[in-house]
């Protein structure tokens, strides 16, 4: 096992954490382990890139790993009433509507690799900084408008991400698709 897959899997263990602090109100400890999951994020990455540690089961596990961390924040952020519920929605909803996608695909046997766009890094980035800044609200007092057009921000790019995403898997199925399975559509 290689040293990013070992951060990516620690990103991972570090969720229920995470959560647990968030069920208890105790923001600003979920604050230091959201802050430590991204610090494993950007180190495994970075390690794999510098020292050619890429793996197959890194490019699945990674993601993997992101969204469990930012679903889990963005559902129980919603629910402690913290950021509004169609962000909730449209975050839950793209990742929802990509894993339907890698799910649908693997199933029919399509080849598919897993590599992030541009406009999904960008819509992680606005993601992780929408948690930390919510997170961090009892230490920094951020403005209402700030938030607000963070907010909006974030829902927007997520949005982007998702019809990209959508429009990419078309374009792979149609391409890909086994011979016969148009009835099955």
């Amino acid at each position: 096992m290689t040293i990013p897959n070992i951060l990516t899997l620690l990103r991972i263990l570090l969720t229920p954490l995470l959560v647990w602090l968030l069920l208890s109100e105790r923001l600003t400890g979920a604050l230091a382990v959201f802050f430590l999951a991204g610090i494993t994020d950007g180190l495994d990455g970075f390690i794999a890139r510098v020292f050619h540690q890429k793996s197959q089961l890194g490019a699945y596990l990674d993601p993997l790993a992101d969204k469990i961390l930012l679903v889990s924040s963005f559902i129980l952020l919603g629910h402690l009433h913290l950021v509004p519920n169609a962000l909730v929605i449209v975050a839950v909803s793209r990742d929802l509507l990509i894993l339907t996608g890698v799910v649908t695909f693997w199933f029919f046997q399509i080849p598919l690799e897993i590599r992030p766009s541009l406009v999904s890094k960008l819509t992680t980035l606005a993601q992780i900084l929408t948690v930390l800044v919510t997170l961090s609200q009892p230490l920094m007092a951020w403005s209402v408008d700030l938030r607000r057009l963070l907010y909006v921000a974030t829902g927007l790019i997520t949005v982007v991400s998702g019809l990209h995403y959508t429009l990419v898997g078309i374009r792979l199925w149609d391409k890909g698709r086994p011979a016969g399975t148009d009835e099955l559509a």
